[in-house]
């Protein structure tokens, strides 16, 4: 059985990172906690490319240009959604999620996604850097798990065991018949 090896260093790898200004406190907590995972596995801060958007909703277009630039192992998405009293909130939320996953289904660059869909700013804060974490550290070790991935996925696998083409041929010692089938000779 082949297995891939789950990496987490950024050795050799690049990485932009699209965050919301709306929301802009909280947008910042996710940032810093993405830029430290980053730093801290290897990344040189200064060879991190951040894009801001003006809110959640702009995501999917710059990180759709930062991954068809083809300078990028992975993106890293961040922003936050609070819930309001109309339907916006699942709107917005919908295209965001929506924008993301073509990103990935039509680049084949990894776009981790570090959005935030709360209910109120409690919740986002506990999420960004509060009781639950910091999801902005979650969104950088995604990126840079699928960015070794999707490099090693496109390669043949280098120990050998490379998948096995049916055989054409009999075995050796092993004649075929008039209607196919083997007999020994």
């Amino acid at each position: 059985m082949k297995l891939y090896a789950s990496r987490r260093d950024v050795a050799g790898q690049h990485f932009a990172i699209v965050v919301s200004r709306f929301n802009h406190p909280i947008c910042v907590r996710l940032l810093d906690g993405c830029v430290e995972e980053l730093v801290a596995r290897g990344a040189d801060a200064e060879g991190l490319h951040v894009a801001w958007v003006p809110g959640a909703f702009e995501i999917p277009q710059a990180a759709r240009s930062l991954a068809v630039s083809g300078r990028y192992d992975a993106i890293v998405t961040l922003g936050v959604v609070i819930r309001g009293g109309t339907p916006h909130f699942e709107y917005v939320c919908q295209a965001v999620t929506d924008g993301v996953r073509e990103i990935v289904r039509d680049t084949d660059v990894p776009v981790a996604f570090g959005l935030l869909t709360c209910d109120d700013v409690d919740q986002a804060l506990e999420r960004a850097g509060g009781e639950h974490g910091n999801k902005g550290i979650e969104a950088a070790l995604a990126a840079i798990e699928m960015a070794h991935l999707a490099t090693a996925l496109r390669r043949p696998p280098d120990d050998g065991d490379r998948p096995r083409r049916p055989r054409t041929q009999a075995p050796r010692g092993v004649t075929r018949g008039p209607r196919g089938r083997g007999r020994r000779s």
